[in-house]
C-alpha cells in the first residue's frame, strides 16, 4: 500500500514566522495555491496509475490548516476526508502563538531545555518529542495496515518527522540527508511537500518532494 504523506500548505502562522503547535491556523493565500496544485497532483497521479479513486482514502488531522487542505484534495478526487486527532501537529504548550524569534526572551529556561535536544523533555503545558514520535508512529502504522490500494494523509512537518525518525532511524539516508528544521533536530518538510512511503515495512521511497510546485 502507498502512503504519500503531505504536509498542509502555506499557513498564516508560517508567514508571521509564529509558532503554531495545535493553535487552529488557517491557511495563507499562498497556502491555498498549494492546496490546489496537490489536489492536481493528486488527479495526475490516479490518472496515471489507472487507479480507481474508490480504492485510495483520504486521512488528515482536524486542525484547520491540515484540514482545508485535505478538503482541496479531496474535492478534486471526488473523495471523502478521514480525521484521525493522532496526526495534530506537537503540542507546544506555552510557545504556542508567539513568534520564533521571541522565545528566547520570554522563555529562556524553557527554549534552553528544547534546545538542549532531550527528547523527553515536556514543553509547560504541551508534550515532549519523544510523546510526539509514539503518536505519528502509532497512527501511520494504523493506516498503513488498512484495507486500501494507497492513501492521502495530510499532517504536519512535527508528527511526519518525528513519526519518520521512529519508524524507520534518525541515520537513514533520505532523512540524515536533509536540511533540520530550526529548533529541533528533526529533518525538515517544505509545506505541501509530498513523502512516499510503501506498506508492509516500511519503505521510505521519497522525502520532501516539491516539483509538484513549481510556479507557486
Amino acid at each position: 500500500m502507498l502512503q504519500y504523506l503531505v504536509r498542509h500548505g502555506e499557513s498564516i502562522s508560517n508567514v508571521e514566522e509564529r509558532v503554531q503547535g495545535q493553535a487552529d491556523v488557517e491557511l495563507s493565500p499562498l497556502g491555498r495555491r498549494q492546496a490546489a496544485a496537490v489536489a492536481s497532483w493528486s488527479r495526475a497521479m490516479l490518472d496515471a496509475a489507472n487507479a480507481p479513486d474508490a480504492t485510495w482514502e483520504i486521512w488528515s488531522s482536524p486542525l484547520k490548516r491540515a484540514r482545508h487542505t485535505a478538503e482541496t484534495i479531496a474535492a478534486t478526487l471526488g473523495l471523502p476526508v478521514h480525521i484521525d486527532e493522532g496526526l495534530c501537529e506537537l503540542h507546544a504548550g506555552i510557545f504556542q502563538g508567539h513568534l520564533w524569534a521571541d522565545l528566547e526572551a520570554r522563555f529562556p529556561e524553557a527554549v534552553a531545555r528544547w534546545r538542549s535536544g532531550d527528547v523527553e523533555y515536556k514543553i509547560p503545558g504541551g508534550e515532549s518529542r519523544v510523546e510526539l514520535a509514539a503518536r505519528g508512529h502509532r497512527v501511520l502504522e494504523s493506516l498503513g495496515r488498512r484495507d486500501a490500494a494507497g492513501m492521502i494523509v495530510v499532517a504536519h512537518g512535527g508528527v511526519l518527522t518525528a513519526a519518520l525518525g521512529s519508524m524507520l532511524g534518525h541515520d537513514h539516508p533520505l532523512l540524515a540527508a536533509a536540511a533540520q528544521r530550526p529548533f529541533t533536530k528533526l529533518p525538515a518538510l517544505a509545506n505541501a511537500s509530498l513523502t512516499l512511503l510503501e506498506w508492509p515495512g516500511p519503505r521510505l521511497v521519497s522525502f520532501n518532494e516539491t516539483e509538484h510546485l513549481a510556479g507557486e
